[in-house]
């Protein structure tokens, strides 16, 4: 990604992993970031003078937080062009165990929450006509069949048709929307996953080449969506994952 800065970057869910990674990549490639996280333990790793970045805690299933940002941008002066969202939630349950209600919660986070940033985003794009670009962070479980997944999958499935769709329908207002499928990668989670020896031994061996990815690389795949260099890719799944899907 090319030095911009004059680009201007929404992400959610920059406490950690992945999205902690977008944040910083922007940054040192000369974006302003304005980030979203959930835990005040998380906001305690950033610096509240630093001038690229101005973050907030909240919920992002909570549309007056969207606005409220998007109003800060204002002004701030920094009009928002590009906008990642990257919080979500996983869980782990064998589909008889999996209740409504539980159903219900993680659709909420994962997928409502994101069709209510893009529809509030939107309106802030199109008002503005500002060239904007979107990228959604789905998962390889989007397209494949994994065990004790199916409530998280069936998440992930609908954000991946609402992607394409969106896409679809909005580019003629000079606006973009991708998803980026990661892989196993190494974030909060990766250490727990690895006592896990033989489950973590299979994860290797499926995976042609033959070891997790790194958040940095997902950043670096999801800054290049973000930047104009990407200015004719639209409506596209990619997946960042070693190989696993192909394989």
């Amino acid at each position: 990604m090319k030095k911009n800065l004059n680009q201007v970057v929404l992400v959610t869910g920059v406490g950690k992993g992945i999205g902690n990674a977008v944040l910083h990549k922007l940054v040192k490639n000369g974006a302003y970031v304005y980030g979203i996280l959930k835990s005040k333990k998380d906001l305690k790793k950033f610096d509240k003078k630093n001038n690229n970045y101005k973050i907030f805690l909240g919920d992002v299933r909570n549309p007056d937080l969207i606005k409220k940002i998007l109003k800060t941008s204002l002004i701030d002066k920094k009009i928002i062009s590009g906008l990642v969202n990257n919080a979500g939630v996983r869980q782990r349950l064998k589909f008889e165990k999996i209740s409504l209600k539980a159903l219900k919660k993680i659709f909420d986070i994962n997928f409502f929450s994101i069709f209510k940033i893009m529809k509030i985003y939107f309106k802030y794009s199109k008002k503005y006509k500002i060239k904007s670009s979107i990228v959604n962070i789905s998962s390889i479980v989007a397209d494949s069949g994994f065990k004790d997944l199916s409530g998280y999958a069936s998440t992930k499935g609908a954000l991946q048709s609402l992607t394409k769709c969106f896409a679809v329908e909005k580019a003629n207002f000079n606006i973009r929307a991708n998803l980026v499928n990661p892989g196993f990668i190494k974030t909060s989670f990766y250490e727990k996953f690895r006592k896990k020896k033989d489950l973590y031994k299979w994860t290797l061996s499926r995976t042609p080449m033959g070891r997790w990815g790194k958040p940095d690389e997902v950043a670096d795949l999801i800054c290049f969506l973000i930047s104009d260099q990407s200015s004719y890719i639209n409506g596209e799944v990619i997946n960042i994952d070693g190989g696993w899907t192909n394989a």
